[in-house]
């Protein structure tokens, strides 16, 4: 049997083992998991072993169990799209593939889609068979959680319908119903089907399939009942280049009925030529987000154009997360500061998802994001604000601050106490610093001091002053005078009166 040349390895995540497998030989091929499955358990079944050999005849093949299901860590919570994203990059890693094709199916497809708009150099190709961007069905509330609850009542037991509806062309193997029932309990218990069930409702990645730039095949049997044959022609038609194959059945699994079309054309589709493409994405390179001054992400140095953002959003997202210095932010809040005139977390969710898929695709990751909480990974990127709090003396922590902390940003909530902070730390060591340069004999030293602690504050009395009495000190008179006419009128508009120059002199 093909587990005796496959042994069954975990790769680790934030919080879980992923189990996966990998066999073949041919070009790397991911397999994004559907609702739920067993990788060591689906090779019992014939239908399923006979896909899975095919596929190992010309790719090299690797599927793998999600986190709460299957043979992967069943204790964890069930991840919604932002945490699985993360986990294919995890898995892909663990079994040395830097880029393949993605074979998606059913519930993967929205996961495997905001996977390929976030790191499109990693995926050589998206494969989309019975899928699609928005898999919630056209019903309310009501009938949407009827539907669920007798869905998780049934699991496993003889009164599970799933072979009916997902395998109509099966339906007469009682052999397979028994052993379906078997492979459902092993693949996710009750209550992580419900949750489950609710995030595959939840998720939307509709927004992101005109910008892809990824090869794809769209394969969507035309009598399926689970994931209509309108969702397939949404993909083919609204991701550039895509192309549609409609096939005659209503199986929804895959190796359900005839494969024999499908895997020859994936076949066809995986062995030829893929275009190369290019990339924004910072792998490999120091990224550093400039905050203190101006905001910026610097890739080597170099600052990132706007133009490779595509939102305005992403940028103000990244702020926040940046002005946390790398504690969890909730997913509410976020939500508040980019969308406070929506209140549908059905829509926020999503919304939410493809813009943190932004900031992942420029940073080449740096974000961790779980079902309650995003924040920014402080392993993997630097910020201009950690570094002025990692300053060791009071010069290190001058040249660190070289501005206020978000200027534009100067009137959001958010922003009040990094500001105020990092303002502060500068002034401290700055006027530490100043004292010790005009007692080491060089008053003139001080100046430049006096006149960055102005920029922080330009009604900074103790600054107008060290300006001032430093000039004079260091012999420079008719500075000095202009400096202290400066501070007079500026002290001024705040009604401070400011003695005559002759008192400094």
């Amino acid at each position: 049997m093909q587990t005796d040349k496959s042994p069954i390895r975990f790769a680790q995540a934030r919080g879980a083992r992923l189990a996966w497998q990998i066999w073949g030989d041919g070009p790397a091929m991911v397999a994004i998991p559907p609702l739920a499955q067993n990788i060591e358990m689906a090779w019992e079944s014939p239908y399923i072993q006979r896909m899975l050999d095919r596929f190992g005849t010309f790719s090299r093949y690797l599927h793998f169990d999600k986190r709460g299901t299957g043979a992967s860590d069943r204790r964890s919570e069930i991840p919604g799209i932002d945490e699985r994203v993360d986990d294919v990059q995890r898995v892909m890693d663990d079994a040395d593939i830097e880029s393949a094709h993605l074979f998606v199916q059913s519930d993967g497809g929205p996961m495997a889609i905001l996977f390929a708009a976030t790191y499109p150099e990693r995926v050589n190709s998206l494969i989309l068979h019975g899928t699609g961007a928005c898999l919630a069905p056209p019903i309310t509330e009501e009938e949407r959680i009827i539907r669920r609850e007798r869905q998780v009542r049934e699991w496993g037991t003889p009164e599970s319908q799933i072979v009916d509806r997902f395998a109509p062309s099966l339906a007469a193997d009682q052999e397979y119903r028994t052993w379906h029932q078997k492979y459902e309990r092993q693949s996710a218990t009750t209550d992580s089907l419900r949750e489950l069930l609710d995030l595959a409702t939840e998720m939307d990645v509709r927004e992101v399939l005109p910008s892809l730039d990824v090869p794809t095949l769209v394969i969507h049997r035309k009598g399926e009942r689970i994931i209509p044959l309108s969702l397939g022609r949404e993909l083919a038609d609204s991701i550039p280049g895509a192309r549609l194959l409609e096939l005659d059945g209503e199986d929804h699994f895959a190796y359900a009925g005839d494969i024999d079309i499908w895997m020859t054309e994936v076949e066809r589709f995986v062995t030829g030529e893929v275009k190369p493409r290019t990339t924004t994405r910072a792998t490999g390179k120091s990224v550093r987000i400039v905050t203190l001054g101006r905001f910026a992400v610097e890739i080597d140095g170099t600052d990132l154009p706007t133009s490779a953002w595509g939102s305005r959003l992403a940028r103000q997202l990244l702020k926040r997360l940046v002005a946390a210095r790398g504690w969890p932010v909730t997913r509410e809040e976020l939500f508040d500061i980019l969308w406070p005139e929506e209140a549908d977390l059905r829509v926020l969710g999503p919304r939410l998802s493809v813009q943190l898929s932004a900031i992942r695709r420029v940073l080449g990751g740096g974000i961790v994001a779980d079902r309650h909480t995003v924040r920014l990974d402080l392993d993997e990127v630097s910020t201009d604000l950690e570094s002025l709090y990692k300053a060791s003396d009071d010069a290190a922590v001058v040249a660190a601050y070289s501005g206020e902390f978000l200027p534009e940003d100067r009137y959001d909530d958010w922003t009040a106490g990094p500001r105020d902070e990092a303002r502060t730390r500068f002034v401290l060591a700055a006027r530490r610093l100043a004292d010790r340069q005009r007692a080491s004999g060089d008053p003139l030293l001080a100046v430049s001091l006096g006149r960055r602690l102005l920029e922080a504050d330009r009604y900074d009395n103790e600054a107008h002053r060290l300006v001032v009495e430093s000039l004079v000190a260091g012999g420079e008179i008719g500075e000095a005078r202009r400096s202290h006419q400066h501070w007079q009128k500026t002290m001024a508009e705040i009604g401070v009166t400011i003695g005559p120059f002759d008192s400094h002199s």
